[in-house]
């Protein structure tokens, strides 16, 4: 099969390349770095010649409201014009678990716009919803300190290894379009006080971890329900401690 990644120098995409070379698929790895501009739309073209599958792994270089939405909108936009000038047979798309229940995040709202550019677009598709990556915890928890100590939202998280999220997306790729979206998840939901621990207790660290309501998830009030994965969704099998572990 042939299947073109845009964003392949990415966290994501630089690990879905070579899955999918691995399983004998012919694979064109495209991004900013090879001519291939998702804003202006230069180089596409070529970078879809004779693709059946394109995989998006794009993400916008800024997460502010007004930059991410520009981004998500633009690049989505051209993405999906060049993908059915290329007649590409399969647009795969990655987005966020819980992303069109949580208005009040820009970022969210650019990843729903996303997902409706593609759903839209008359093109056979899959959008893998993932819930937040393991390489990003530290970040989430180092954006809930105060002071000396971590405010915890009220709430629930689902963290799964990059590596899990590639292989769905592989999968996904080289499968039929479902023409809809597929979850996929970490085998452990926790709290986010509980992975405030599990994060400190890793890097040797020890401040006092408080649940409170004003706490957000990157300003974004979410509950227990907001960023786990619901029925039928693909489980992966790296838990985070696990993960961590080995970092």
């Amino acid at each position: 099969m042939n299947v073109t990644v845009i964003g392949a120098t990415g966290l994501i995409g630089s690990k879905v390349v070579p899955l999918l070379t691995d399983g004998g698929h012919t694979v064109v790895a495209a991004s900013r770095r090879t001519g291939a501009d998702v804003v202006t739309g230069a180089g596409l073209a070529d970078a879809l010649a004779g693709a059946e599958v394109l995989i998006d792994v794009t993400n916008s270089p800024s997460f502010e409201d007004g930059p991410v939405m520009e981004f998500f909108t633009t690049s989505t936009t051209n993405l999906v014009r060049a993908a059915g000038e290329a007649g590409v047979r399969h647009y795969v798309a990655l987005s966020i678990v819980g992303a069109d229940g949580l208005p009040e995040s820009g970022y969210m709202r650019a990843k729903v716009k996303q997902e409706t550019i593609v759903r839209e677009s008359g093109l056979p598709y899959t959008v893998v919803r993932a819930t937040q990556f393991h390489e990003f915890a530290e970040a989430i928890v180092a954006s809930l300190r105060v002071g000396d100590e971590v405010h915890a939202p009220d709430a629930n998280i689902q963290p799964i290894a990059a590596n899990d999220v590639a292989a769905e997306v592989a999968r996904a790729a080289v499968g039929p379009a479902r023409n809809g979206h597929l979850e996929v998840g970490g085998p452990d939901t926790m709290s986010f006080a509980d992975l405030a621990r599990a994060v400190m207790q890793a890097n040797g660290e020890d401040r006092p971890v408080v649940v409170t309501s004003e706490a957000t998830y990157f300003g974004t009030p979410v509950d227990a329900h907001s960023l786990v994965t619901g029925d039928g969704a693909v489980i992966a099998a790296t838990r985070i401690t696990d993960w961590m572990a080995r970092q």
